[in-house]
Order: C-alpha cells, then sequence, then structure tokens
C-alpha cells in the first residue's frame, strides 16, 4: 500500500498520537515536518489541509483528516482488524469516554502544564498542576481495576492518553505517586511497534 502521509511536528503530543498508533499498526508513513515555531501551520497553504491550523493531519491516499483523536479513530477503525477500537456498545462508550478526557482535562493539566515549560505558554502554572494532579488521581484510581483504560487489552483511549501523561513530569506534574500509571506507561511502551516522542529537559524532567 501506498504511505499514509502524516502531517507532524516531533514535540506535539497530539502529533505523536498519531505517530504512534500508524507504528503500532506497522503501517507505511511519510513523515511530513511542519515547523510550528516558525508559524508553518498558519501558512495558507497548511490552512487548505487544515483550516484550524493545528498538527496532526494525515493524507490516507486521498483521504484528509485532522484532530487526532479522530485520526485514531479512523486508524483503528480502518486498519486495526478488530482491536484497539471496541464494536460493542458499551466498550466504544467507555473509549469514547476517554478520548473526551484527553480533548479536555488532559489537555487543560499535563498538556497545558508542559506548554508552559516547554513553549513558554501563559497560563497559571499553580492552577494547571493542580488539575493535572485531580485528573492524574482519577486515571490511577482506573488503572487499579484493569491494565488498561477500557479492560485488558490496549485500545485508542490508551494512546490517546500516552504522550501527555509520558511527558507530564516535563511540566513540573510527578508521576511519583501514581503506581499504577506508571505501571501502565510501562505496558504502552513494551507493545510492539511502540515509538516514543523525543523527552524535553524541562520542569522534573532534568534528563532525556
Amino acid at each position: 500500500m501506498n504511505p499514509i502521509k502524516l502531517y507532524h511536528f516531533p514535540l506535539s503530543g497530539h502529533a505523536h498520537r498519531v505517530q504512534l498508533m500508524l507504528s503500532l499498526l506497522d503501517l507505511p508513513v511519510e513523515i511530513s515536518f511542519v515547523d510550528l515555531a516558525k508559524g508553518a501551520h498558519k501558512q495558507a497553504d497548511f490552512l487548505a489541509i487544515n483550516p484550524f491550523g493545528q498538527v496532526p493531519v494525515i493524507d490516507d491516499n486521498g483521504v484528509v483528516l485532522a484532530d487526532s483523536n479522530a485520526i485514531l479513530v479512523y486508524l483503528a477503525a480502518k486498519y486495526g482488524q478488530g482491536r484497539w477500537l471496541p464494536t460493542d456498545p458499551v466498550g466504544a462508550a467507555h473509549v469514547q469516554r476517554w478520548l473526551s478526557v484527553a480533548a479536555g482535562p488532559l489537555h487543560a493539566g499535563p498538556a497545558t502544564a508542559r506548554l508552559i515549560t516547554v513553549f513558554g505558554a501563559s497560563a497559571n502554572a499553580e492552577e494547571v498542576i493542580a488539575r493535572s494532579h485531580s485528573l492524574l488521581k482519577i486515571i490511577d484510581q482506573a488503572l487499579g481495576n484493569s491494565p488498561y483504560l477500557v479492560g485488558d487489552t490496549p485500545t485508542i483511549a490508551d494512546i490517546a492518553g500516552y504522550s501527555y501523561i509520558a511527558h507530564a513530569p516535563e511540566g513540573n506534574v510527578s508521576l511519583q505517586d501514581y503506581a499504577h500509571v506508571r505501571a501502565w506507561l510501562v505496558r504502552i511502551e513494551a507493545l510492539p511497534g511502540f515509538v516514543g516522542m523525543p523527552r524535553t529537559a524541562a520542569g522534573l524532567q532534568t534528563e532525556v
């Protein structure tokens, strides 16, 4: 098959979700670097692909999709061979719940905390870190009941959550108190085809 084109920025957790999913599915990929630091995502040629001016975007042989969670749903449904996205109503709803968490509380918490330290974003760090810990307590409790966010096997819910949780220390959000979360990260990293996101020496992440 022809490679799927991924419009990508290496330090974007949203883009990493899709890169990770493509790798776990062992799909051929052509990566197109979008230089967010130089504003490439706000230029007319990129806005023609995604009017929201955000990465990631994929072009799967003419099927152009933006939004990391939407792309995860597409990839799992088309290429997942029944894995990664449950088809039963309850399982599908549970995955959707965690995708909403990834788009909401995870973005407002660990992702934003990392934006402050890595990219100099303007936000109240104390409030963002507090929100992050409130979320991590809930996730840790959920992972105390099952090895993955939705049951005994990994789904796109885990892929949507992994990147910004794994890199939370870069935003001064410690994972020390969340043993179930840390064990879950190890399980994700042990999956065949796992590919990590580059770490940044920021916040509590002093080494890369």
